[in-house]
């Protein structure tokens, strides 16, 4: 999972990226609350982590900021050294999903975190198997089955197969897939993202018939659409469009 956190404290914030990189999670940090809103405006995160405090912006202004466009799915967790009841009850009451103190206790952390994750993407982390549409995905095996046929797929095309088909209706900015499918942050613009999707999307035969559309979103990245059954791409286009 891909995380972002929030922490103007250097030796906190490290200690913070530590424990989640030694879950299996991807990093990304700030110490400034405002630079941390502009990236998500153009960005995604499964999951943020945030400091009471901050420059700038403080953490639940950035909570609120996330809340005020809808966003309910994405967990939020408070890492703080702000341990006042009146604190904490100010940040359940903006929308935050837990509470931890600093400093930090490492295992403590991580299984909250995991917790969190659990709640928010059962899909994703429910099982070895999940199916969605025509589609089945043996997770043990990394095997994708399109109406009980196998598709072959080389080990990043399953990873991006299956980040897309567990966050359907999300869209999935440019640095949160090269993050997931290719473990590092997206550094500088590359075609690489456009190659894989185009490619996955003829393999996967991912078209109206088989009911889903992968759809580009302008200057963020993708997300892969379920189309109502009998329901035609062009229709798609005309409906007034669901929220992700």
């Amino acid at each position: 999972m891909r995380v972002a956190v929030l922490q103007r404290d250097p030796v906190m914030r490290l200690s913070i990226e530590q424990a989640l990189v030694r879950a299996g999670h991807a990093c990304v940090a700030y110490d400034d609350g405002l630079a941390m809103s502009k990236a998500l405006a153009r960005s995604t995160a499964d999951l943020l982590v945030l400091d009471w405090h901050g420059t700038r912006l403080s953490g639940v202004e950035v909570l609120r900021s996330v809340r005020a466009i809808g966003d309910g799915r994405l967990p939020v967790m408070f890492a703080s050294s702000d341990t006042l009841e009146e604190s904490m009850v100010r940040a359940f009451s903006n929308g935050a999903d837990d509470y931890v103190a600093l400093p930090l206790r490492p295992a403590e952390f991580r299984e909250r975190v995991a917790a969190l994750l659990r709640r928010a993407y059962p899909d994703r982390l429910g099982g070895a198997s999940f199916h969605v549409g025509p589609y089945h995905f043996d997770t043990r095996r990394q095997l994708v089955m399109l109406r009980d046929q196998p598709v072959p797929l080389s080990g990043t095309q399953y990873r991006l197969a299956t980040l897309f088909f567990s966050n359907v209706g999300r869209v999935m900015s440019r640095d949160h897939i090269f993050a997931m499918v290719w473990g590092r942050e997206f550094r500088e613009f590359t075609r690489t993202i456009d190659s894989h999707v185009s490619r996955l999307r003829l393999l996967l035969e991912i078209e109206p018939q088989n009911e889903f559309r992968l759809q580009p979103v302008y200057k963020s990245g993708y997300r892969l659409l379920h189309l109502r059954q009998g329901e035609s791409d062009e229709e798609w286009d005309a409906a007034p469009k669901r929220a992700a």
